[in-house]
C-alpha cells in the first residue's frame, strides 16, 4: 500500500522526469525552397528537368530527435511555373492549412512535433501529385528515438531514396501508365554501382566488422521495392524505422510507395562487396543497385553520398 507521503514523492518524481524529457527536446529550424532546375542523373552528365526541394533531387536529409519541434518554413520561388507544397509523413498536423499548395512567390511557416521515431518520406503534394513526386520533389526525414539504447549503435549510416525516373517529365499520362525509363537510388542511375553504370558510379564504403545502417525510403510514385543485400541478410530491420517494429535475419524487405524501413548489415565476413538491390529485377537493372565495398581503408561518407545538386548551391540539412 502506498502512503500519502510516498504518493507525493512518486508524483514529484514523475513530474521531474516529464520536465527533464521536455528540456531534452529542442526546436529545429528547417527552411525549404521549391526550385525548378536541372539536375545530373548519371555518370555521363545527362540532365533532367527536375522540380526540387533546395535544388536537390532527392531533397536534403532532415534529421531530428523524437520530441523535437520542427520550425518549418517553405517558399515557392517566384520563378516557379506552378504551385508546390510539402507533405511530411513524420508530422501530425493540419492538412488543409499546412499542406496546401503555394503559388509562385508565396511562403508558409508552421511548427510541428516529431512524436514518433523512424525514417519517413517527405514529398510535394500539389496536383498532379504523381508528377511532382516523379520530377524530384521527394526526400527523407530521420527522427532518432529519444531512447538512444532503443536500437543497436551503428558504425556507419546511409540514406537511400528510391524513385522512378521518366524520360519526359511533362508526360503525366506515362506516369499513370508506369512507362518509366529508370529506377534510381538518390536521383542517380547506378549512382553507387561502378559495375553497371555506363560511366561508372561510386561505391558506398564500410570497414570489416562494422554495423552499417541503411535508412531506406521508397518515394515511388508507383512501384513497390524489394530490398535485398546480395550474399547477405539484414541483421535487423525496423519497419518505418520505429524501434517497436523489429525483425531479425530478413532476406528481403518489402517497402511500398511512400513507405520506409531501417535495415542493418553486420559485416562479419571480411573484405568484399555487397550489392544492395531492389529484387524487382526489372527495376534493379534500370538503375536501382548500390554496391557496398567493404575494405579496411573505407572513407567516411555523408548520409547521402555523391549527390549532384542543381544550378543553385544550397546547404544540406544532414547531421544530428
Amino acid at each position: 500500500m502506498v502512503t500519502a507521503r510516498q504518493g507525493l514523492i512518486l508524483a514529484g518524481s514523475v513530474a521531474m522526469l516529464a520536465m527533464a524529457a521536455i528540456s531534452d527536446a529542442k526546436t529545429v529550424k528547417v527552411d525549404m525552397t521549391a526550385v525548378e532546375t536541372e539536375v545530373v542523373i548519371d555518370g555521363e552528365g545527362t540532365t533532367y528537368q527536375a522540380w526540387t526541394f533546395n535544388n536537390q533531387y532527392p531533397g536534403p536529409v532532415i534529421r531530428v530527435q523524437q520530441g523535437d519541434r520542427v520550425d518549418f518554413s517553405f517558399t515557392n520561388t517566384h520563378t516557379s511555373s506552378r504551385p508546390h507544397s510539402m507533405d511530411f509523413h513524420a508530422a501530425q498536423t493540419d492538412f488543409l492549412t499546412h499542406y496546401r499548395e503555394l503559388q509562385p512567390g508565396e511562403s508558409l511557416q508552421y511548427t510541428w512535433e516529431a512524436k514518433e521515431p523512424g525514417i519517413f518520406v517527405y514529398h510535394c503534394g500539389a496536383s498532379p501529385m504523381i508528377q511532382h513526386v516523379a520530377r524530384g520533389m521527394i526526400g527523407a526525414i530521420i527522427v532518432d528515438p529519444k531512447d538512444r539504447k532503443a536500437m543497436p549503435k551503428a558504425d556507419r549510416e546511409y540514406v537511400l531514396v528510391q524513385s522512378e525516373l521518366f524520360k519526359d517529365p511533362d508526360d503525366v499520362q506515362a506516369m499513370f501508365d508506369r512507362k518509366y525509363e529508370h529506377v534510381v537510388f538518390n536521383g542517380g542511375v547506378f549512382r553507387y554501382d561502378p559495375v553497371h553504370g555506363k560511366s561508372g558510379g561510386d561505391f558506398l564504403e564500410a570497414k570489416p566488422g562494422e554495423r552499417v545502417r541503411i535508412y531506406f525510403v521508397n518515394a515511388g510514385p508507383n512501384n513497390f521495392s524489394a530490398v535485398h543485400p546480395i550474399a547477405e541478410l539484414w541483421e535487423d530491420v525496423w519497419e518505418s524505422g520505429n524501434p517497436a517494429n523489429r525483425l531479425r535475419g530478413v532476406q528481403t524487405v518489402m517497402v511500398p510507395p511512400a513507405g520506409a524501413a531501417t535495415m542493418d548489415i553486420v559485416l562479419d565476413k571480411g573484405e568484399g562487396v555487397i550489392p544492395i538491390v531492389t529484387h524487382s529485377l526489372t527495376d534493379a537493372l534500370r538503375g536501382a543497385i548500390a554496391i557496398l565495398k567493404v575494405h579496411k581503408e573505407a572513407k567516411t561518407l555523408p548520409l547521402m553520398p555523391f549527390m549532384v545538386t542543381g544550378k543553385v548551391k544550397t546547404a544540406s540539412l544532414e547531421g544530428k
